[in-house]
Formats: structure tokens, sequence, C-alpha cells
């Protein structure tokens, strides 16, 4: 019985955001779709997008957008190294701006408003930049936000933990019963 991969999660995360998919994932998923790749967190990325203070702001922004709970959270699953490879190598230059360009003025608010680095501000005030952000209160805010959201969802979602410990995967679920009570449910499956 083989486990679901990375390139066959990537596909059906695309679905999830529809049309408004973040142009680096949709270029990613089309050439998994066509075999034309390996799973894409292997190897280093092509360059280095992050400088070390944007690498760890992304890092800590991803924890914000999925943090550990009673499953592991996104830097648990590799998300930060997953998604600066993605940006690297299935990201144009241009790609790379709203989220340069987001960590810029999350980075600048933070130190506006709490005198301290975003990356080693607390976790409240990192809700509250990324609500800001989402909300368009930060210049391109919600360009960044989208965006983010997206890569960190699809490196969630096509990771390992993400496809076998916060959804249960099951290649041939169990027989079919309709009159299963939802309060029973305990995961999203996934196949």
């Amino acid at each position: 019985m083989a486990l679901i991969d990375r390139r066959t999660a990537l596909a059906g995360v695309v679905a999830l955001f529809g049309t408004g998919v973040f142009a680096p994932i949709a270029r990613a998923a089309g050439a998994a779709q066509a075999s034309k790749i390996p799973v894409i967190s292997e190897g280093p990325p092509s360059v280095a997008v992050f400088t070390p203070a944007q690498r760890a702001l992304m890092t800590a922004l991803s924890d914000r957008v999925i943090p550990t709970t009673d499953t592991p959270g996104a830097i648990a699953a590799g998300v930060p190294a997953f998604l600066e490879k993605l940006l690297a190598d299935w990201g144009s230059p241009d790609d790379r701006v709203p989220i340069l360009d987001g960590l810029a003025a999350i980075e600048a608010r933070s130190l506006k408003d709490y005198r301290v680095s975003a990356a080693q501000a607390t976790p409240a005030q990192q809700d509250a930049l990324l609500t800001l952000a989402m909300n368009d209160q930060l210049p391109k805010g919600a360009t960044f936000f989208e965006a983010f959201r997206q890569l960190v969802i699809t490196g969630y979602y096509t990771s390992e933990i993400g496809i076998t410990q916060e959804r249960e995967y099951l290649p041939v679920p169990g027989e079919y019963n309709g009159a299963f009570p939802y309060s029973k449910v305990n995961k999203v499956y996934s196949a």
C-alpha cells in the first residue's frame, strides 16, 4: 500500500484555491501532474529568496498560520523550507515581490507598534500583524496575505505530516454509513 506523495497532494491542494491560485503553486502543480519534477522538497532552493531576518519572520508567521495544536504545525511539517524552495524554483522574481514586500511591511509595522522585530514579537502581536495584512491595512497587505496563506497551506497539506497526521490517510476508506453521527468524526479523510 503506497502512501500519497507530495506530487499527487499538490494537484489536490491547487483545486482548493481555484482560479486564484498563486502562480508558483500553479506552475509546480502543472509540472507535477505532467511528472516532470521530483518531489518538490528535495534539495536546496536554486537561489536564496530570503535574508536570514526575512527567513526568521517567514518562519514565525508560518507558525501563526498553522500553529502546533494536537497535531504538529507548519514548522514541524517543514513549511518554511518548502515555501522558500517553491518561490526559488517555481516563482519568478516578480512572484516573490508580494511576499518580500509584505514581510517588509509587517516588519516596519512591528517596529513602529511594538518596538521589536516581528520575528521576536509575541504570538498575539504576530496575529495582529497578520490580521492587518489580511484586512489590507498594510501596504499591499491583502496581496501578501493571500499568497502567503496559500503557500503555507500548500506546504503543510502536501507534507507527510499534513497528509498523515492532520488528515487521516485511507487509501480505501471503510464501508459507507450514511447515518454516521457527525459528532464521531475525528479527522477529515484524504485519499
